[in-house]
């Protein structure tokens, strides 16, 4: 059978992702892995932890208008299939490869999530578990996850189809693209990746593969090293040795990362295998250096999360591929430059020796049944040739937002291809600032989202006065570090006109707890139905000591939006700050969701516990890290 890639969408359980929230997220939350031993670290280490790191995710809006109910729904998906491998990829969800099917073992290589619910994990939010997800940007799950890319084909080296997607990051004004290449009787499906920079300056540059595959116990993740980088969610960053037990995902108690060191002179690889030896090994060339191990851990925590995030399916772990040593630095892009790669997935299946104390004869026989270096540098040659072709007739449409920065930069790209007729509404606005028309549109509905990166920052700064484009101006100044000029620009646009975005942008901007409490609270009045403003100024009131007015908020909400469940948890804190310690343990008895639980967050874990000291967690409510916290 010929190489074949046809579209046949998905029939799945599928929460939608609901609206963006209209709110520009100003801060990043608090990041998960916060390394405080940096004066430890080898230089270079350090350095690329320092450098680089993103203050928020702007010009992108948060995704955070997912729930937990869940409706069976049609998913677009691209197959790619010869006679030994089927490949599923998403284009509406960053390109997810959701599924690589041996035909010939009838095994699945990935762990394929019976279900698409999103979960708070990602940087703009919403992010969903399975298969293998592609992280370009900052330390995280890529803004890119829940977002669609186009699609096209193209002509591989042998003839075969390629399938091509590509897309603009956004946090980085960064072009890339996948090449998925599955040749004619090949085991193996190969993933070429191109990060350009177009622009005269370096650019900090994120990339990890991260690859889910099923846990078993007595599952084994097999890595070239010796030595490896823990991270066990406790602040630091201690290199220890790989040999032993950190091997065996199931004997974890806690979540932990662990990035392997690889010798310089080591081929890249990383393979999960089970008892038996069967698994998904990850190849690929020099250019990706890094290979990590991450495990939830079986701790109550850690074990809720794994059902949180694909109810009913088991477990499961990540083995995961970057362009740095570890996940938490930042390399430079040179100006002008583009780096890129080959990815090789595809089945290994290794003796017991592969299990064995014997640490260099394991991996040695992992390596042993994978592609040769030489077969791996030849295909990627051979891709490297088509690597900039141009691409047929759209299979999927992604943004306008690559187009329209192209558009403005006089630019065209060879092998991803960003016509003026991808533009629609979302750059509409922006079309129009470029020709001169000023933005200005009603104060009571929400902006477009500012474009904050240095040639829009310049344009807003010229562009006609109105509420609008001073609001705009303070977003842009904010993203660039000018926090005082960010807050003259808001009080400007709320004196053109009062409006509830320029004034929850001052609340952020706020020095003290009282006047964020209220702003937000004036915010919310102006913009009553607005979900995210209503959290927001329900949990300023009670950082400001004022737990009544923050129940007088609830109580004002619509019923409806009473039963949200970060609202329910909101208002069992301020029946705690009352003194209505029975009322607040009510709301948790009776039992509530909160859908955009965060990792890391110990929200509900905490207020239990201020509730019922001494008394278990309930297992619904136990989202912790460590079993210790």
């Amino acid at each position: 059978m010929s190489t074949r890639l046809f579209r046949e969408d998905l029939v799945l359980p599928v929460a939608e992702l609901g609206p963006e929230n209209p709110l520009p997220p100003l801060v990043k939350p608090e990041q998960v892995q916060q390394v405080a031993n940096l004066g430890e670290l080898p230089a270079d280490l350090a350095d690329g932890l320092e450098y680089g790191r993103l203050d928020t995710v702007l010009p992108c809006r948060l995704q955070d208008g997912y729930t937990r109910e869940r409706a069976e729904r049609a998913v677009p998906a691209l197959i790619l299939e010869n006679d030994r491998v089927r490949a599923t990829i998403l284009p509406s969800l960053g390109g997810r490869l959701y599924s690589l099917y041996n035909k010939e073992t009838e095994r699945e290589l990935l762990y394929r999530n019976p279900v698409l619910q999103p979960a708070n994990l990602a940087l703009r939010d919403a992010w969903f578990a399975g298969g293998v997800e592609w992280n370009l940007g900052s330390t995280g799950h890529t803004t890119m996850t829940c977002a669609p890319m186009h699609a096209a084909e193209v002509e591989g080296p042998d003839g075969t189809p390629v399938l091509r997607l590509w897309e603009w990051e956004r946090t980085r004004d960064l072009p890339y693209q996948l090449d998925f290449w599955l040749p004619d009787g090949s085991d193996f499906l190969l993933v070429g990746v191109r990060i350009r920079n177009p622009h005269a300056h370096e650019v900090p540059v994120y990339w990890w593969s991260n690859i889910a595959v099923e846990r078993t116990e007595d599952g084994r993740v097999l890595a070239p090293a010796d030595r490896a980088w823990h991270y066990g969610y406790s602040g630091r960053l201690d290199l220890v040795d790989v040999p032993g037990e950190i091997t065996y995902p199931a004997r974890h108690t806690d979540a932990a990362d662990y990035f392997f060191e690889l010798p310089e002179e080591s081929r890249r690889w990383i393979a999960a295998v089970d008892g038996d030896g069967a698994g998904l090994a990850q190849l690929s060339t020099e250019r990706l250096r890094g290979r990590k191990l991450f495990v939830w851990g079986e701790s109550p925590g850690g074990q809720r999360w794994q059902e949180w995030l694909a109810p009913g399916a088991g477990g499961y772990l990540e083995i995961q591929a970057g362009l740095a040593r570890t996940q938490l630095e930042h390399l430079r892009l040179p100006a002008g430059e583009y780096w890129d790669w080959l990815e090789a997935y595809g089945p290994v299946q290794v003796n017991s020796t592969a299990h064995g104390e014997d640490w260099t004869a394991a991996t040695a026989e992992v390596e042993r049944r994978l592609p040769d270096a030489e077969t791996l540098s030849r295909l990627f040659a051979a891709w490297r040739g088509v690597a900039d072709e141009t691409p047929g007739p759209l299979l999927y449409r992604g943004s306008g937002w690559g187009a329209l920065e192209l558009h403005r930069m006089l630019l065209e790209l060879p092998g991803t291809p960003f016509p003026p007729e991808l533009m629609d509404d979302e750059q509409a606005p922006w079309l129009a600032l470029l020709d001169g028309k000023p933005l200005d549109g009603d104060p009571a509905a929400p902006p477009a989202a500012t474009l904050v990166n240095a040639h829009w920052r310049e344009l807003l700064e010229y562009t006609p006065e109105s509420w609008e484009s001073w609001y705009h101006r303070g977003v842009a100044r904010w993203q660039a570090g000018n926090r005082t000029a960010a807050v003259v620009a808001w009080l400007e646009s709320v004196e053109r006109a009062e409006n509830p975005w320029a004034l929850r942008n001052l609340a952020v901007a706020a020095d003290s707890a009282a006047e964020s409490a209220r702003l937000l609270d004036r915010a919310l009045a102006l913009a009553p139905g607005v979900r995210p403003l209503a959290v927001e100024a329900i949990t300023a009131q009670l950082t400001a000591g004022l737990p009544a007015r923050a129940a007088e908020l609830i109580g004002g909400l619509p019923d409806e939006s009473r039963m949200d469940g970060r609202i329910r948890l909101l208002e069992a804190q301020s029946l705690l700050a009352l003194g209505d310690r029975a009322g607040a343990l009510a709301i948790f008895e009776q039992g509530f969701e909160v859908a955009g639980v965060r990792e890391g967050e110990t929200s509900l874990s905490d207020t239990w516990a201020a509730l019922s000291p001494g008394r278990p967690l309930p297992q619904r409510y136990d989202f912790r890290m460590s079993a210790s916290r």
